[in-house]
């Protein structure tokens, strides 16, 4: 079965199921993307790791990597293999001392481990044939954790603050898991800094 390697295109509120997130996964340069409805958990987590976020408390995508690395379990690759009835699957394709071994996971887990252990990810290509949908960079409007705009009225209350506090706050954000708070605190701490988003 032919692979086709993919990457993270976006991750947006899901506009089909409510509490629900939509993760495109795309070949590179590419408009056809995989949409996958996951999770707001997985979705956090996902973003976590693209912004590269780190916890005092790890996440259990987290806990799996440091599992993995400890025992000596080399992960290689993630294998997006069969779309059923609107589901998609995957698995993770793992070696240890020599022998390999396949695990079944569900797809958001497996590129939120991915991300975490920069592994390929890939769809077979007859997943991309049934399941791709075509998306112009004009129609992919992202709304993810990490682009919340920032209102007139939380810059204001932060304008009295400098970027040492901002930063400050910022860290809490992220040890207290409020995502989208840190990616607001950091947005405005880079508009400071005279940094695009």
């Amino acid at each position: 079965m032919n692979k086709i390697l993919l990457e993270v295109a976006g991750l947006s509120y899901s506009h089909s199921q409510s509490g629900a997130y939509a993760l495109f996964l795309r070949k590179k340069n590419e408009k056809n993307c995989l949409p996958i409805i996951i999770g707001e958990a997985e979705a956090q987590s996902i973003a976590v790791a693209l912004e590269g976020y780190s916890n005092k408390r790890p996440h259990t995508h987290d806990l799996f990597k440091t599992f993995a690395e400890t025992y000596g379990i080399e992960i290689k690759e993630v294998v997006i293999n069969k779309f059923n009835n609107g589901l998609y699957f995957s698995e993770l394709h793992c070696v240890k001392d020599g022998e390999e071994s396949i695990l079944d996971s569900r797809p958001s887990d497996a590129v939120a481990i991915a991300i975490r252990l920069n592994i390929p990810i890939y769809a077979e290509s007859n997943v991309m044939e049934e399941a791709s949908v075509f998306l112009d960079d004009d129609d992919f409007v992202e709304e993810d954790l990490e682009s919340q705009e920032i209102s007139a009225s939380e810059k204001k209350e932060v304008d009295y603050y400098d970027i040492v506090d901002l930063e400050t706050f910022l860290q809490n954000a992220i040890d207290d898991e409020d995502y989208i708070k840190a990616s607001k605190l950091r947005d405005i701490i880079n508009e400071r800094k005279g940094l695009k988003k």
